[in-house]
């Protein structure tokens, strides 16, 4: 049993440090995101990175140094499939569930701890996925 602990706890240590989450700081993103393709100052403080790592590209806003705001699409600007939306939404659930909150224009989740909100629709001229930390919500991780 105690082999079994401990083999389950490496795998899943493992298997969540391959992506970052929202409330990541910057170098932990930057280190599982790849390639930094543009970094931009924004009117508002926070600083947007543009990372490319295999075939999808990486959006993400930095608020303090931690990612408030992750936007996922494919480098050819194809849609997701089922199976990437879900895996990002999993990565973002920080314990929690998400749910389709959906609108005649795009499709939107929300997530359990009502935290975090996502929307798949066009972004930058491209299919994304977008997942952002809801205002006055705070941080995810450390408050």
């Amino acid at each position: 049993m105690k082999r079994f602990s401990i083999v389950a706890l490496t795998l899943v240590t493992v298997l969540s440090s391959v992506r970052a989450n929202l409330g990541d700081g910057s170098d932990r993103v930057e280190e599982l995101y790849g390639n930094l393709v543009q970094r931009q100052l924004r009117d508002d403080g926070t600083v947007s990175v543009l990372y490319h790592k295999g075939r999808y590209l990486y959006l993400v806003i930095f608020g303090n140094d931690r990612s408030i705001s992750e936007s996922y699409s494919h480098v050819d600007g194809t849609d997701l499939s089922e199976k990437e939306i879900e895996k990002f939404l999993k990565t973002n659930a920080a314990g929690a569930k998400w749910s389709p909150a959906n609108t005649s224009k795009e499709r939107r989740f929300k997530r359990g701890d009502n935290r975090a909100g996502a929307t798949y629709g066009t972004a930058n001229g491209r299919r994304a996925l977008t997942i952002r930390e809801l205002p006055g919500k705070g941080a995810q991780r450390g408050e």
